[in-house]
């Protein structure tokens, strides 16, 4: 009973996982103007309802609940023949998602009231800037996140007991999501790109494949290991 116990939260928190990075999706459907070439349209858009609600529950939340399901992720493949490198890419990906809530939190509760105070006539509000500290830590928990998701999906791949093509989707949607999407929309656009939303939705996938089915052969190892020390 005990296998059975715990593979209902290890499914849960790999349909959270899967819910996590849905709503990570649709928050970087709408990208926001450009704050250098028209302030007064940026302003309007962070000061919105829709933009605290979508950063709410797509940054802040979705971030929190992906720690939750990486820990289930790594929990699903703590038996498997690739227990070393799954874990250590849990704990890198994990620190990594922590990292990027500093970003998460000043997106949804310090960028709305920026432009507020833009529009109420403070356009000194403009210069502000941030510490260089943060800086490096969103750029920490972007490599972090970036390279432990990557580590993940051929965690999956090689693991022997979950389905090869979710850690192929798992990994090129890693890609996608930090690299051709978080960094190379900071470096042209400095907004979300389609490639976000394509590479969270892959995620999504990855995830929810491994939830549905991929779970039962993990699921019966335990079980003949169970039986075998009994």
């Amino acid at each position: 009973m005990v296998p059975h116990k715990i593979s209902r939260w290890i499914r849960a928190g790999l349909w959270v996982l899967a819910a996590a990075w849905l709503v990570t999706a649709l928050s970087t459907l709408e990208p926001q103007p450009d704050q250098t070439k028209d302030p007064e349209a940026w302003a309007r858009f962070v000061s919105s309802d829709s933009y605290q609600f979508r950063h709410l529950f797509g940054s802040t939340a979705g971030t929190i609940l992906a720690i939750f399901g990486l820990f289930a992720l790594g929990c699903c493949l703590a038996g498997s023949r690739t227990v070393r490198l799954a874990l250590t890419a849990m704990v890198t990906a994990v620190a990594g998602t922590a990292l990027l809530l500093v970003p998460a939190v000043i997106s949804t509760f310090a960028t709305p009231a920026i432009g507020k105070a833009y529009l109420a006539g403070n356009r000194d509000v403009m210069q502000l800037e941030f510490p260089g500290s943060m800086t490096g830590a969103f750029l920490l928990g972007l490599l972090l996140a970036f390279v432990g998701n990557v580590l993940l999906g051929l965690a999956v791949w090689r693991s022997g007991v979950l389905p090869r093509w979710a850690g192929a989707l798992w990994a090129a949607g890693a890609v996608l999501f930090f690299l051709l999407g978080v960094v190379l929309g900071q470096a042209t656009t400095g907004s979300s790109l389609p490639t976000q939303t394509a590479g969270a939705l892959l995620m999504a996938g990855a995830a929810s494949w491994i939830a549905w089915g991929g779970l039962r052969p993990v699921l019966k190892a335990a079980g003949r290991s169970q039986r075998h020390m009994s």
